[in-house]
């Protein structure tokens, strides 16, 4: 499946939600977490699991749920309310390991079973890189099994967790600690061979900022993003799908080795290409393929 953009949506807000409907967001991800105040969550989980139960038989955009963290009581009450509408994946906050992950996985096999669901149905997306320790597990998450969908990083609350002033440079980048989070989600996510998701550009106003850093994730190995409000859905999904040109240059790569089987390495408009060459134009018209679908 491809998911481009992920949509936060409070799950507490009816005209939020509502509004959501007609996004061209890859994923909504209604959330019980932190977009919802501790005396809303209870009327937020109703108010989701009404929204999944309605809308069963969606047949494009996904929709997920953000629990709370699996540390908190709160987690279990979350599942136990939203399963049922079948949600098509949960996403995890504040993941400390993949041990979590595998956690999860737990629940939702007695969950699923419980309201008679396809087993495994529901994916997994942790926030990989919200507490200190989580860090050091990245490498990981490979035996996390079939339902881990992606990984994604978030740095408000690891910036929290550390104590940390800030975590952007007065340009905007990110500092230091936050590069290594955000970097060490893009290979933990390689290694278990899943999707990257980077973490949402806060500035909803600045359309020319989201592009840039869109553009800079996408070259960098993301496949998607996050985004906290519709207006940035359209630039995301346009900068995390293969361009013309790219479409182009990997139909030729690839029908390049096609034309010189058993070739290794082999020149194209005056440059060399290898096997590293073909398969990153076959990860594009993957990519293609995914956006299609």
């Amino acid at each position: 499946m491809s998911a481009r953009s992920l949509l936060f949506v409070p799950g507490d807000s009816d005209r939020k939600i509502a509004r959501s409907a007609g996004c061209a967001a890859d994923v909504i991800i209604l959330d019980l977490e932190d977009s919802v105040a501790p005396e809303q969550k209870a009327a937020a989980r109703v108010r989701v699991a009404e929204y999944l139960t309605a809308t069963r038989s969606r047949p494009v955009t996904r929709l997920w749920v953000r629990i709370n963290p699996l540390d908190t009581p709160a987690a279990l009450v979350d599942l136990a309310a939203v399963v049922a509408g079948r949600p098509d994946g949960i996403l995890q906050p504040k993941t400390r390991s993949p041990d979590d992950v595998i956690r999860l996985g737990h629940y939702l096999d007695a969950f699923e079973q419980q309201h008679g669901l396809e087993p495994g149905g529901i994916r997994i997306l942790p926030v990989a890189t919200e507490t200190p320790e989580a860090l050091f597990t990245m490498g990981g998450f490979a035996r996390c099994g079939p339902r881990l969908y992606g990984l994604t990083w978030g740095a408000e609350d690891l910036s929290s967790a550390i104590g940390a002033s800030g975590n952007k440079e007065s340009d905007g980048n990110w500092t230091q600690p936050y590069q290594l989070a955000r970097s060490l989600c893009l290979f933990g996510a390689a290694a278990a061979g899943v999707a990257a998701i980077d973490t949402l550009y806060a500035d909803f106003r600045d359309p020319g900022g989201l592009r840039a850093s869109c553009q800079s994730s996408s070259r960098d190995g993301f496949t998607g993003r996050i985004a906290i409000h519709p207006d940035q859905v359209d630039t995301i999904n346009e900068c995390f799908s293969p361009s013309a040109a790219e479409i182009e240059h990997a139909r030729r790569v690839i029908a390049l080795f096609a034309q010189n089987p058993g070739v290794a390495a082999l020149a194209l408009d005056g440059k060399m290409v290898d096997i590293p060459h073909l398969r990153q134009a076959e990860k594009v018209l993957a990519r293609l393929g995914r956006a299609q679908g």
